[in-house]
């Protein structure tokens, strides 16, 4: 379906049109374009323009809107624009609000963003084996509880997100930097077709169109603007993720961050947002309790492994690490806990710790 005017569909493809001279105008690869993304259209023209402004004015003249909703037909994809009702009222509190929503897969999840309050899930490419297991957590916990999971498909903690809510038969929303037609990064083709069939994919440039290196930043404050609340699960100093979490106080939205190792380059950047006054972020939990009141709303609880003696080698887990420790605690023969702990390992419950001992997974 496109449900959007002609005037939102012309500054959707002026901007993609002009999406190279504004990339050219940037300094900085992470630089905010929104002091651009806010003009009009003429003056937007007049800012970023290097052929004669009078050739794209008359472009923007004779903009062929019914042509233009052809081709994201042709596309298989769908828009929504600012005046259109399933476009999410939360995006109109930025300051460069995207003239039109392009998307692919269910449209319905637009309603869903209005209905439920979204969180924002991001983090470093250059995950940590513990960050990943987190962004799982939170993605997968999040998205049982019915709310709207949103992130950009990236690598590393984007993509864990995505299949945490997946997982957990909840609703992803991925927000690209390029057309929604172009999944990126091209090795999660898979994954954009399984958030494609269980949720929605979105970007403000139109079919067909590649990212930009200011896309990205720009991209982020669409993810910031959908949800009431922007987690970063792990980043660096600097960050696109930190970017995402600027954009979300700005708005006036809640930020949290997932404690990192202080050791961690990788965790520096979420740390310091903790330093900062982000609320701390440990499992879905914490983020049910910012958004609805503490204990107002759980988390679908996880089911625990019943056969025996999975149980018990599992809860000796938590007490001890090493095997020997383990059967011990458990009151187990070696030969039956290191068969257990196999069991344990082989359906996610528990992983090898860098001393060669166990520890428990969150899931």
């Amino acid at each position: 379906m496109i449900a959007a005017c002609d005037s939102c569909l012309r500054r959707a493809f002026l901007v993609s049109r002009l999406a190279p001279r504004i990339a050219g105008l940037l300094r900085h690869p992470r630089e905010r374009p929104l002091s651009l993304l806010a003009l009009s259209d003429e003056n937007l023209i007049a800012a970023v323009a290097r052929e004669p402004e009078v050739k794209l004015l008359g472009w923007l003249r004779s903009f062929d809107a019914d042509e233009a909703r052809r081709s994201v037909e042709e596309a298989d994809c769908w828009a929504v624009c600012a005046h259109a009702t399933p476009y999410p009222d939360a995006l109109g509190q930025l300051a460069d609000p995207p003239a039109v929503l392009f998307g692919r897969g269910r449209q319905d999840c637009l309603a869903r963003l209005g209905r439920e309050p979204a969180v924002t899930l991001v983090g470093t490419r250059r995950s940590s084996a513990y960050g990943e297991e987190i962004a799982y957590a939170l993605g997968r916990g999040l998205g049982a509880a019915g709310l709207p999971v949103v992130s950009g498909l990236a690598l590393g903690i984007d993509g864990i997100v995505h299949q945490g809510c997946l997982d957990g038969g909840g609703t992803p929303v991925a927000v690209l930097a390029g057309g929604p037609d172009l999944p990126y990064p091209r090795r999660h083709r898979w994954l954009y077709e399984r958030v494609r069939s269980r949720g929605a994919i979105l970007s403000e440039l139109p079919p067909g169109r590649r990212a930009f290196r200011w896309s990205f930043p720009a991209r982020n404050r669409i993810m910031a603007g959908l949800a009431a609340m922007t987690v970063v699960v792990e980043a660096a100093e600097p960050s696109g993720s930190l970017i995402t979490a600027d954009f979300a106080r700005d708005l006036g939205r809640l930020v949290g961050a997932v404690p990192g190792r202080v050791t961690t380059r990788v965790a520096m950047g979420s740390n310091r947002l903790l330093q900062d006054g982000a609320a701390v972020v440990m499992g879905p939990e914490d983020v049910l309790d910012q958004l609805y009141g503490v204990g107002v709303r759980r988390p679908r609880p996880v089911d625990e492994p019943r056969n025996e003696p999975l149980p018990a080698v599992l809860a000796a887990v938590e007490r001890a690490g090493a095997p020997a420790e383990i059967a011990a605690a458990a009151g187990l023969e070696p030969g039956e806990t290191r068969s257990a702990l196999g069991r344990l390992e082989a359906e996610g419950w528990i992983r090898r710790d860098p001393l060669g001992g166990y520890e428990r997974r969150l899931r």
